[in-house]
């Protein structure tokens, strides 16, 4: 007899309906959130014929914790349904628009009854991706809260101390640069920065990690710095000052941490055996090729085709048609991370591949905008990686831009 399981995901508790294929309610049970619960659920799974032959299915709001990692021993398939799409589904079952815990585990548990084809099961990923997820997820966040801390600091420094800008702002990384921060934190306000002697600027950038070309540049801040420029109040300039430090000793923390999960991602990801096939595509470096890696996974069964990676990363457009109306855009619904890490690689290997340089050349000339060309030549290099991780082959530029080489020619 085939049984369903849906589970209504919370902090605590957990909400769980077993049905059988004709939706008769089978039971029902509330679980803690701790080992013990776990137990339950997997007990209760058992009673109703769960066996490593004949699993039953699972499904649940939600695709992360240690209750998906408890439901994902074994074979047993497991289903992350959209909440959204979850609550789509509550109005087939009841049309008062009445909602409960219990409620939603077996409208859950009849979505896999109804429309299992529908939905996709977690992907069969090894511990080893699933690692290196989780470290380049983080490293990308602590990137974006670097950049957003430096967003930040250069507001505050437009208000009351221009002079920092022209210094660090045109440098490469600006603000976040280790030397920047250093003096910020030496001199956070104008006054203080004209008092510096070139021995000061010279001890702060060795602290920095300078080690050449310091007496040209310390003699280069000190000029910016006792130039005439616009001041605040004293006292609203020190006030300034103080939140300067604040923010300055957030974006140390920020850089390191950057810095230090750089480096676990370099090594988790170089272990991987489809390492060596990412890093042979161009523009793909090591934390590029991480994040992509970390998003599409190991298990080349969780895409039946490239159209289907495509669409999962955003860059395959999207059709809407009705009547005589049709419109074809991009996608909203995606992987915010894979498309933030294509974009990256496709703009890196504009300069590192004559083929894909051609191929986005040519997306211009019909009246592309960069994004859009962007977009298109990821779509492309997307299909190629697909086809280069389902056959274990390197990126060969002859063969993947054969036609866009001959027009460029």
């Amino acid at each position: 007899m085939a049984v369903f399981c849906g589970i209504d995901w919370a902090e605590a508790p957990h909400d769980v309906a077993l049905v059988d294929a004709d939706g008769t309610l089978l039971a029902k049970l509330r679980i803690s959130d701790n080992a013990d619960g776990y137990q339950q659920l997997l007990e209760l799974l058992a009673e109703h014929g769960d066996t490593p032959e004949h699993p039953i299915s699972v499904a649940i709001e939600t695709g992360r914790g240690l209750l998906v990692a408890a439901l994902r021993t074994g074979n047993r398939p497991v289903y992350a349904i959209n909440p959204l799409a979850a609550s789509r589904y509550r109005d087939r079952h009841s049309v008062s628009r009445a909602k409960s815990d219990p409620g939603d585990a077996l409208v859950l548990a009849n979505i896999l009854r109804t429309d299992a084809a529908a939905h996709r099961p977690l992907p069969a990923d090894s511990e080893q991706v699933r690692a290196l997820a989780v470290v380049a997820r983080a490293q990308q966040d602590a990137v974006w809260a670097r950049q957003q801390l430096v967003n930040q600091i250069r507001s505050l420094l437009r208000d009351y101390y221009p002079a920092a800008l022209e210094a660090f702002q045109s440098k490469q990384h600006g603000l976040a640069r280790a030397d920047a921060r250093t003096v910020l934190a030496a001199a956070p306000t104008p006054n203080k920065a004209t008092r510096l002697s070139l021995a000061q600027l010279r001890s702060a950038l060795k602290r920095a990690g300078r080690r050449r070309g310091i007496e040209e540049e310390a003699r280069r801040l000190r000029g910016i710095f006792r130039s005439t420029w616009a001041h605040q109040p004293q006292r609203i300039e020190d006030a300034m000052g103080t939140q300067l430090l604040a923010l300055i000793r957030q974006l140390d923390a920020a850089c390191t941490a950057a810095e230090e999960l750089a480096t676990a991602v370099q090594e988790s990801f170089r272990a991987h055996p489809d390492a060596e096939i990412l890093l042979s595509f161009p523009g793909l470096g090591v934390l590029t090729g991480a994040r992509v890696l970390a998003e599409i996974g190991d298990d080349r069964a969780r895409f039946a085709d490239a159209r289907s990676l495509k669409a999962y990363a955003g860059s395959a457009p999207i059709t809407r048609a009705s009547g005589r109306k049709r419109f074809v855009g991009r996608r909203f619904i995606k992987n915010d991370r894979l498309t933030n890490a294509g974009f990256h690689w496709a703009f890196a290997s504009l300069t590192r591949s004559p083929g894909a340089y051609a191929h986005y050349r040519r997306r211009r000339d019909r009246g592309d905008w960069h994004a859009q060309a962007q977009r298109h030549l990821f779509n492309r290099m997307l299909g190629q990686l697909f086809h280069c991780l389902q056959t274990g082959q390197s990126f060969d530029e002859q063969r993947a831009f054969t036609s866009g080489l001959a027009v460029a020619a």
